[in-house]
């Protein structure tokens, strides 16, 4: 009896319904500036690949990225999204089946998106790109002051705003943007920081390559293993603005080939593995209808407010691509990944409740 009863146990144990009770020790928050939905969700746009205005390669692009079904297409371009992500986790906004996130902000463009992102305050004070202060607490200043979490958080970002958006001087997180240097005097980091000041700056001072950021963020994991990771990708929205639709695609593919780097790190690592979860948005959309538009974002550019948001790891459930009508606010991502933790996220200011559709079917 006592044999059949510890069998049964393991098998309880090892299910999924069980593995995704377990609460993450761990989480990774990731951002893409600027990907759209349409392209998640379906892949490469079939009119602007054929767009010699805005795909100079066209050829090369369609060989790489085209298909006629959306589905083969989106995996051409995303496949970590779409044989991990979506058999792992869950991904929320396609609207084409109804299944809406959107910016709860009135603005639709970075600080404003990345200030709702991470405090859960849609403020429509904050209405500008400039470097000022951000006064709102946002959730990784709240993780960072508790104690299983203290000095065990850490934000890379390739837009050098970021100091000002998490408020780096008061929250005490460190935020390393830019061409910042990593302050750190060993090898790895030696030959990163040589590279930040060696590099072509195709993007101006402001922007770091993504390259150059994700490897600065990886080899700070692997260094100091901090318990919850912020990684800011850039160049989809520069590229975007540039009306590069060609090297669009490409930067989204390569983001996507860093995070499947990244995850196959974590499934490695005894710290990491099983124990982390990840989460994958965008701090705001792009035009859609008119084919100008997709070069660009703000209130007055129809479908900017849409995005979307992906995540997997322990104690959330796996229902891959949502295809049932529903809302969502960008508002909503701060306390959930605080809930990902197992934490209430309660700053001074109001929030939006989490994406509980996460944690339960």
């Amino acid at each position: 009896m006592r044999i059949r009863f510890l069998i049964l146990l393991a098998l309880i144990i090892g299910s999924p319904v069980f593995s995704q009770l377990r609460k993450a020790e761990n989480v990774i928050v990731i951002t893409l500036d600027g990907f759209r939905w349409q392209e998640l969700f379906s892949g490469a746009d079939s009119i602007l690949i054929r767009d010699s205005v805005y795909t100079e390669d066209r050829e090369q692009m369609i060989a790489q990225y085209w298909d006629a079904s959306p589905e083969l297409r989106r995996r051409k371009l995303l496949p970590f999204f779409w044989d991990v992500v979506a058999k792992k986790g869950s991904l929320f906004g396609n609207r084409l089946y109804g299944n809406q996130v959107s910016n709860a902000n009135p603005h639709w463009f970075s600080y404003p998106g990345y200030n709702e992102i991470f405090t859960g305050y849609p403020d429509s004070a904050i209405n500008s790109n400039d470097k000022i202060p951000n006064p709102h607490i946002n959730v990784l200043e709240y993780i960072h002051k508790q104690e299983p979490f203290r000095n065990r958080v850490a934000a890379f970002s390739s837009w050098d705003v970021f100091p000002w958006i998490l408020n780096e001087e008061r929250s005490g997180v460190p935020v390393n943007s830019g061409f910042e240097s990593s302050g750190f005097p060993d090898y790895v980091f030696a030959m990163l920081d040589g590279m930040q000041r060696t590099t072509y700056r195709p993007l101006g001072d402001g922007v770091r390559p993504d390259l150059l950021t994700f490897y600065m963020a990886f080899a700070y994991m692997k260094k100091f293993k901090p318990r919850v990771l912020f990684i800011g990708f850039d160049e989809t929205d520069d590229l975007a603005h540039a009306g590069k639709y060609g090297p669009y695609l490409q930067a989204a593919a390569m983001t996507d080939r860093l995070i499947a780097e990244l995850w196959s790190y974590i499934q490695g690592d005894p710290m990491y593995k099983d124990k982390t979860a990840i989460i994958i948005t965008t701090d705001h959309g792009r035009g859609d209808r008119v084919k100008a538009t997709w070069k660009d974002h703000g209130r007055k550019v129809p479908d900017a407010h849409e995005i979307w948001v992906a995540a997997m790891g322990p104690g959330m459930v796996s229902s891959g691509e949502m295809k049932a009508n529903g809302r969502w606010t960008q508002s909503q991502i701060a306390t959930t990944i605080a809930r990902i933790l197992g934490l209430n996220f309660q700053p001074g200011h109001p929030v939006a409740l989490p994406m509980n559709e996460l944690f339960t079917r």
